[in-house]
């Protein structure tokens, strides 16, 4: 029988995600949860962090860290209203650190928040029909799908598709709102609903202990892979016939954290299991996470998630169990392709006249600074627009719908506060860039990210414009640990961090998302960084042949191998 670890316990013991989450919100000698439901929390979409800026000075004085929340809202497919937008806004000054980040999920996060003000923040955006159940937890996470539902009937199928996923696999426990809520009853105005039978609570697909590890599915519609399909538990691939969508290939067992100095740990792309119909695509996701829930590591966490169960079962026996399952035989898989997993930035107009902005946000991070009031001027935007917001998975936004009445008074406040500059003016490489939050919140990171990238790219601009690769789009991704929360591990520069100011260089992801990069050189700090990668953008702008990407430029003159499946990442 498996030994299970520490948070199996916990979940085992929560009473459906209770907990004494109650009693530690109640207790005001500490700014912190009791220790179990650090854990429990997370499934209701936050986590408990402390300000490691400050920690050593507070350390010194003898006082507790600075404990604070992260909230992460769910934002199924990336569609929210000004409505919602306006909200987020405001509850980030309310209550939180004055800041939104936009997450590589297509999720709001709010940092900063403290724990006598989380029920409070919770409520806020509930009232606008947000939540943040399953936003964090070893659930499914927030479904992520290409942010265009109005681009043709194709996207919007697919679109409604991944909210359907969405509704199916949100957690149907009734503790999220009797603790954030205060029991209020939940009813057709409600983001999620619940199930209980005899008056207790029931979870019809995850169970008591819900599952081993966190989950993730995402949806794309070539030849956009704006999603990262392949980083993903499962991804579902649209595949459309004389306009209309017809069903789907199925990947399963993509994943992208690892840990230092374990090899038997590696990211790794999702398999192409076959075809399936739009009918049968949310059978076929019940069974991938039953299997899951019934055949993952439930002992160690690091070998908890679903690529190393598919590795363990063998993909075979894997597809053939899920088949039995859902009742539902794979199909040949159909022939797509993706050229490429970022966002066209701009303007594009709509099948329906209408018209859609994708704003450039680095980072992710929606702020006021001196130089640029971004967070000002989408409050202004959201003020008059009768459209729609969409949030991407590069940490883009896409101000959707944009009514032809409301462009000039949209695009005035754009220029404004110098969005259109702030959007066109950058290099490619900036632009396709990632960056995790990393220090000073997330207690997992060894190094900078989300703070330090834009100092770096800055120098790094300057030689692609010395190069002219500054309109190449190069992947360039950056994170803080190696748990992958950027996705680093398919850019085609990868930089994680190893220790404070050194990251691990990582070269030849596929442009499109569809190849793992491999380890270049370790523990390199900004100069090395700088004085490695100066020669390989100076070869690539002379040898490159017609249309090569940087990531396939590596593999071509042998600087790094190419790497297409997890077990071969570390060899």
């Amino acid at each position: 029988m498996q030994k299970l670890s520490e948070v199996e316990h916990i979940k085992d013991n929560s009473d459906y995600l209770r907990g004494s989450l109650n009693e530690s919100l109640d207790n005001r000698i500490t700014g912190a949860l009791f220790p179990d439901d650090t854990n429990l929390i997370k499934f209701h979409g936050s986590y408990q962090q402390t300000d490691r800026d400050l920690d050593s000075e507070r350390k010194a004085q003898k006082l507790e860290s600075l404990f604070s929340f992260m909230i992460r809202i769910r934002v199924p497919a990336g569609v929210a209203t000004p409505a919602q937008w306006l909200r987020m806004d405001e509850l980030s000054d309310q209550y939180g650190n004055g800041t939104i980040k936009l997450t590589t999920r297509q999720a709001f996060q709010l940092h900063g928040i403290r724990k006598r003000d989380l029920k409070a923040t919770i409520r806020g955006f509930n009232d606008v029909l947000l939540d943040s159940i399953a936003g964090c937890g070893d659930v499914n996470r927030n479904v992520m799908c290409s942010p265009n539902p109005n681009e043709s009937r194709v996207h919007q199928a697919v679109f409604e598709v991944g909210k359907a996923i969405s509704d199916a696999f949100t957690p149907q426990t009734t503790s999220y709102y009797e603790i954030w809520l205060d029991g209020e009853q939940v009813d057709e105005t409600q983001p999620f609903r619940t199930t209980k039978t005899e008056g207790k609570d029931v979870e019809p697909v995850y169970g008591k202990t819900y599952l081993p590890r966190k989950f993730k599915i995402a949806l794309a519609v070539p030849p956009h892979n704006d999603t990262d399909i392949f980083a993903n538990d499962i991804g579902l691939i649209a595949i459309q016939q004389d306009g209309e969508l017809i069903g789907f290939n199925v990947t399963a067992g993509g994943g992208l954290g690892m840990t230092f100095g374990m090899p038997e740990t590696y990211p790794r792309l999702g398999d192409v299991l076959g075809f399936v119909s739009v009918a049968d695509t949310l059978a076929v996701c019940e069974a991938i996470i039953t299997t899951q829930r019934d055949f993952g590591n439930r002992e160690n966490r690091k070998f908890s998630r679903l690529k190393y169960t598919v590795d363990r079962m063998g993909l075979d026996a894997f597809k053939a169990e899920v088949e039995q399952r859902a009742g539902v035989a794979f199909g040949a898989a159909q022939p797509y392709e993706f050229t490429h997993n970022g966002d066209p930035l701009g303007w594009k107009t709509t099948e329906s006249g209408k018209f859609n902005f994708t704003l450039f946000v680095e980072g992710g991070r929606i702020v006021d600074t001196p130089q640029y009031a971004l967070r000002t001027a989408l409050r202004a935007i959201a003020g008059i627009h009768d459209g729609d917001f969409r949030l991407t998975g590069n940490q883009n936004l896409v101000i959707g719908n944009i009514s032809p009445e409301k462009r000039p008074a949209i695009e005035a406040i754009m220029e404004k506060y110098g969005l259109l500059n702030t959007t066109f003016n950058q290099t490619a490489m900036r632009q396709f860039a990632l960056a995790c939050v990393a220090l000073n919140t997330c207690s997992q990171a060894f190094a900078e990210a989300e703070r330090y990238l834009p100092s770096l790219l800055d120098k790094i601009d300057g030689i692609l414009r010395q190069t002219h690769l500054d309109r190449e789009p190069i992947n360039i991704r950056m994170t803080g640990c190696p748990n992958g929360c950027a996705r680093p591990y398919l850019a085609e520069i990868g930089l994680v961090g190893k220790s404070p100011g050194y990251y691990n260089l990582y070269l030849g992801g596929a442009h499109d998302g569809s190849r793992l990069n491999k380890l270049y050189l370790e523990m390199l700090d900004e100069a090395a960084i700088l004085r490695e990668l100066t020669p390989l953008l100076e070869a690539f702008s002379r040898e490159r042949t017609r249309g090569e990407h940087f990531g396939d430029f590596v593999i071509r003159k042998e600087i790094v191998a190419a790497t297409h499946h997890g077990l071969d990442f570390h060899a």
